[in-house]
């Protein structure tokens, strides 16, 4: 795959990272000299086939051409999240026998070094970030690891490389198992070249012989989706990759959008929620004619995007809106050049959904797993209905299983995403497949009648009450979200219970260096406040004083959700504000900002107890 693109784009510039302030490229010939330098000096430093490269850093080139290098020598790549502890990382470095740890930083150095001496497959480590603290042996800094393998000849590594086979693995992918140990999923070359080709293309990307597309790379490559789309999917296509800086999630993300102005950009649903965020923020501190210019702008274009309608009058409005308004925000968000935007990972909800339809921006849902090397269906601008994560992949197929009265069943997947099984897990592999070899998703979904499918939830996140009911707690949760801008989180509870209660968390500043959630209400939270006649500014006020005013208006939003439930046993009962909001440190999200069920209720199992004693009453 990487020789077809060298004789295609091999002068044009493959990755971009800044350096002092100013951005370096090298071109597709250079990064494919440097992946074959690097496989070299992994065969020196004796990688064994079929034993993994570990790496352990944020998006750089680096990353990048360890990971090529690491294939091109018969290695596996393993990505692994910085935000694991020395303990997660030995397991995996232990599971996937990795012979070389390939790490960004002093902080990461710092854990391999706890557990190295309980790793007997490693053999060395390097460091391409930061100066050596001390030298010791079998550590070497990027430079010095790119010239050991300069003894070993072309002809030797050509010799690895063609002894390789479509059918066998290259890519490990930890999937962040919400129970028990994470699963490696062992994807092919056959996985990734298929699904690069086919999946991006069907996403509308294009070939740079048509137009190079440049993204920005920021998402943890040990996940899926962005290994798939930055690092694959950009080979194939000869895109221009350009590194975000290491705090892009902190916020710097956006200068650097509005830096590279990207054709093409995807993110999580938190990611984009918080673009939403920031911007309504902004827009609360801006003057009343900019105010009401920008609700005016937005809602013309949310009601075109919506109805697409063709009056000649609505479209005059609409283009006039995005001329005067929103072609603005969209340059000031780093979005002027974007024609594709997509999302993935986890589900979108409707707020954030109808926002960015507001901006002009249709935000283009994937869905897929590791287990299906990512996108297994995908929307595009050929392949788009609101809400559903349109079709499967042309070559893919998917089939729903044990369908209720309302067509919800299982999403079974069929084709060749479909990943090689678990590494040294062949009963939790057999799980996954049915006999007809059918990879089954554990998720919820309906597919309408022109193949458009639609998600609707996991099967072990749906609640079944104590009276058998079954009760899908997200478009709850979305529901109250919408309906009280204060709320950051909210999860339903009611497994095996008598009714439905819910835990609360309020929208409140992020520390600009840990990510953390402070004890300050965001500009919109304390808009809320001042609407219901309250002066609260922290979220420990509120819940200390279990703030009369704002407390009362959380039972008034969720009263009316509830007015609009289902039936009565879709109705939240009881509900709680925590003190903190949800976070990773606090181990409630996952490293893609999914909500852990099971940690949450482990962690807040008093407050949840309490709804379910007699005398506990909410206000």
């Amino acid at each position: 795959m990487f020789k077809e693109s060298l004789e295609k784009y091999g002068s044009l510039n493959a990755l971009a990272s800044k350096k002092n302030g100013k951005w370096e490229k090298i071109t597709f010939s250079e990064y494919y000299c440097l992946s074959r330098k690097a496989a070299k000096s992994f065969l020196k430093l004796g990688l064994e086939r079929f034993h993994s490269v570990g790496i352990l850093g944020f998006n750089s080139p680096e990353w990048f051409i360890s990971a090529v290098g690491t294939v091109f020598a018969g290695g596996i790549v393993t990505g692994i999240y910085t935000t694991n502890s020395p303990e997660a990382c030995h397991y995996i470095a232990h599971d996937s026998k990795t012979n070389i740890m390939v790490v960004e930083n002093q902080k990461q150095l710092d854990k391999i070094m706890q557990i190295w001496n309980r790793l007997p497959h490693l053999k060395a480590v390097v460091l391409y970030k930061d100066s050596m603290p001390e030298r010791r042996p079998n550590l070497y800094t990027m430079e010095e690891f790119l010239e050991l393998g300069d003894d070993i000849t072309d002809a030797a590594l050509d010799d690895v490389i063609n002894s390789q086979k479509p059918n066998q693995c290259c890519v490990l992918i930890y999937t962040s198992g919400t129970t028990g140990k994470p699963k490696g999923a062992m994807l092919s070359h056959d996985n990734i070249t298929w699904t690069s080709a086919h999946c991006s293309r069907a996403g509308d990307m294009q070939p740079a012989e048509i137009q190079q597309e440049s993204i920005v790379s920021y998402l943890p490559l040990s996940h899926i989706a962005a290994q798939i789309y930055d690092l694959w999917t950009g080979i194939k296509w000869g895109e221009q990759v350009y590194f975000a800086e290491p705090d892009a999630l902190k916020g710097s993300l956006i200068n650097t959008l509005k830096e590279v102005q990207p054709t093409s950009h995807m993110g999580v649903p938190r990611v984009w929620e918080k673009i939403m965020e920031k911007l309504k923020d902004a827009s609360a501190q801006s003057g009343f004619m900019k105010k009401k210019m920008l609700s005016w702008a937005m809602s013309v274009s949310l009601e075109r995007n919506l109805n697409c309608s063709s009056s000649d009058l609505k479209l005059f409005w609409t283009r006039l809106a995005d001329y005067l308004v929103l072609a603005k925000i969209r340059n000031a968000l780093g979005f002027s050049c974007c024609q594709k935007h997509f999302c993935g990972a986890a589900p979108l909800n409707t707020e954030t959904l109808n926002f960015f339809l507001g901006l002009n921006i249709t935000l283009y849902e994937a869905y897929g797993m590791s287990e299906t090397t990512g996108p297994h269906c995908l929307s595009g601008p050929y392949i788009y209905r609101q809400h559903s994560c349109g079709k499967p992949v042309p070559g893919c197929k998917v089939k729903l299983v044990n369908e209720d009265t309302e067509g919800n069943g299982e999403i079974c997947f069929w084709g060749r995403t479909v990943f090689m099984g678990y590494l040294n897990m062949k009963d939790k592999t057999k799980e996954a497949f049915d006999e007809d070899g059918w990879l089954h998703s554990g998720d919820l979904g309906k597919l309408d009648k022109d193949g458009f499918l639609y998600v609707t939830g996991r099967i072990k996140d749906l609640i079944i009450t104590a009276g058998g009911e079954n009760v899908p707690p997200i478009p709850i949760e979305d529901a109250v979200k919408k309906e009280l801008p204060i709320v950051s989180n909210a999860m339903v509870i009611g497994d095996k219970k008598k009714f439905l209660s819910m835990l609360l968390t309020l929208k409140s500043v992020l520390d600009p260096d840990t990510s953390d959630p402070t004890d300050i209400l965001t500009e919109q939270a304390r808009d809320f406040c001042q609407r219901t006649g309250s002066k609260a500014t922290t979220v420990s006020e509120i819940v200390a004083t279990r703030d009369r005013a704002i407390y009362q208006a959380i039972q008034e939003g969720i009263d009316k959700v509830n007015m609009n439930a289902t039936n009565r046993v879709h109705c939240i009962q009881k509900w709680i504000v925590l003190p903190r909001d949800f976070s990773i440190s606090g181990g409630e999200l996952g490293p893609t900002m999914k909500l852990k069920r099971l940690t949450v209720l482990e962690k807040y199992r008093a407050e949840v107890d309490s709804f379910y004693e007699e005398k506990f009453s909410s206000l």
